[in-house]
């Protein structure tokens, strides 16, 4: 470290984009040819270890160079010869700038692909299907063998929504026609054109800040605040007591007085003539604070979903992509029928969703934009995925993760008054503070230590590592983050 975060030349760049645009939320300003593994540079120079990964978007990356060395608040790492410390067991990749993705951009059948953005929905490329088999499909989710992509998670959940709609509303018309008066009402945005549906969505959750998907996102004032929004049916998601083992009791109950809101909204709304024509939930309410419930709870929801005729979506936009030591967290329900529909984004270089043969569209332009997606995500992707097979990197994430989490548990029981709820599935984890200024406080000083952490909530510190994030990684963290609550103040 040679500077504190945000150091002298970032804040000049702050300064220079606030001026073009509201920047307050910048951090500092990052170099990212320097950045090497899990390790991100800021443009004063300073060499930090990323937990945060561009907010849990950055699946895998570079190694280092044979001999690079570098430091960290102080101490000197070099990536040794082979049988010379810890560091030459890692595997060939770790964090920033993969060389396998760098490959591809450097391959002369690949320029096309990266110069050339086509609107998907009308002129894909040739190998465009080709491509969508290599990667997507090879990940599809039980019982889904459609896909769409998307450029961003909150345009998967907007058109995820549509699509269930159409769907509850082809339900309902059965073999009937489209009505003259439902292609005219439609225009004015009233029904019988315009269906007065619903989405229920729960406390705490966010599915993204367009208008649609802020209807369903419950996280933070600030994503919401002078937005005009739709009445639709908001259940409380469980608030867990732990350790989980002390309170299983309560958090039986817990559960079960969620579930049960969950189906009392759904026939309140139907006697209001406001259909629940589907169900979004977050297999980890990510940026909510980390909010975690039981696999038996999803398991009830999904039957729930089942029962009263909703389509069940679940949003994999965070919790995709290998974190939680499985592809998709929703496998760890070990359903054979988890969802309907589920979105992703983020870890998968692409955004879009997966959806049964039933919710298929039944004409065209009605999932559509210009762009659908980028095939070079696509061909991105199917290296990625690559990767993670080829390293075993979800084996991994659940290793490094346990690794993780026991750290934090031995924190948590040192530091009491500054540590709770330490929880976590893979290396996906999270501790609350007792309020948000000491969480914000934590975070800038473990920044100018040199480790990057993200908030999550009103009062957590989230893990979001990239999947190359090894054992010595979490208690080089570790180490790091026992100092600065020793020297809390």
């Amino acid at each position: 470290m040679k500077t504190e975060v945000p150091g002298p030349r970032s804040r000049e760049l702050m300064k220079e984009l606030n001026g073009i645009q509201n920047a307050e939320a910048v951090h500092f300003f990052c170099n990212y040819e320097e950045s090497r593994g899990n390790y991100l540079v800021d443009v004063d120079g300073n060499r930090m270890l990323d937990l945060y990964s561009q907010i849990s978007s950055i699946p895998i990356g570079k190694a280092l160079r044979r001999g690079a060395e570098f430091s960290l608040s102080g101490i000197l790492f070099r990536r040794m010869q082979p049988g010379l410390g810890c560091l030459s067991a890692l595997s060939s990749i770790l964090g920033y700038s993969h060389p396998s993705l760098i490959k591809l951009l450097q391959q002369p059948q690949n320029l096309s692909t990266f110069v050339n953005r086509p609107a998907l929905g009308i002129l894909p490329p040739e190998n465009f299907a080709e491509k969508l088999r290599e990667s997507l499909l090879t990940v599809a989710p039980k019982g889904m063998s459609q896909v769409v992509t998307m450029s961003c998670g909150s345009c998967s959940n907007e058109n995820a929504f549509k699509t269930i709609f159409m769907w509850y509303r082809n339900k309902e018309r059965g073999r009937d026609s489209v009505t003259k008066e439902e292609l005219e009402t439609c225009m004015i945005n009233q029904p019988p054109g315009c269906p007065d549906y619903s989405m229920l969505s729960f406390m705490g959750g966010f599915h993204g800040r367009t208008m649609g998907c802020l209807a369903t996102t419950h996280s933070k004032a600030i994503h919401k605040l002078d937005i005009p929004s739709l009445d639709w049916p908001i259940a409380p998601f469980p608030k867990l007591k732990y350790p989980l083992d002390e309170f299983v009791k309560e958090n039986e109950q817990e559960e079960a007085r969620c579930l049960e809101e969950v189906e009392d909204l759904i026939v309140k709304y139907r006697k209001k003539k406001k259909m629940v024509a589907g169900i979004i939930v977050e297999p980890i309410q990510s940026e909510g604070g980390d909010n975690h419930a039981s696999d038996d709870f999803f398991r009830k929801l999904r039957n729930i979903a089942r029962k009263h005729g909703c389509g069940f979506l679940v949003d994999e936009v965070q919790t995709g992509g290998g974190c939680t030591g499985k592809f998709w967290a929703h496998e760890h329900w070990g359903l054979d029928d988890p969802a309907d529909v589920l979105s992703f984004s983020k870890k998968m270089m692409t955004g879009g969703f997966f959806h049964k043969e039933e919710f298929r569209p039944n004409a065209p332009y009605r999932i559509f934009n210009t762009w659908l997606g980028d095939p070079s995500k696509n061909l991105l992707l199917a290296e990625v995925i690559n990767v993670i097979r080829r390293e075993d990197l979800l084996s991994n994430a659940t290793h490094a993760g346990k690794v993780l989490l026991a750290g934090l548990l031995d924190l948590q029981n040192r530091y009491p008054h500054l540590i709770s709820r330490a929880r976590g599935r893979g290396t996906f984890c999270s501790f609350d503070n007792p309020n948000d200024a000491i969480r914000n406080k934590l975070i800038v000083l473990a920044r100018n230590k040199g480790v990057v952490l993200g908030g999550s909530g009103d009062r957590s510190i989230r893990f979001r590592p990239t999947l190359v994030f090894r054992d010595h990684h979490a208690h080089l963290f570790l180490n790091i983050f026992s100092d600065i609550l020793a020297d809390f103040k």
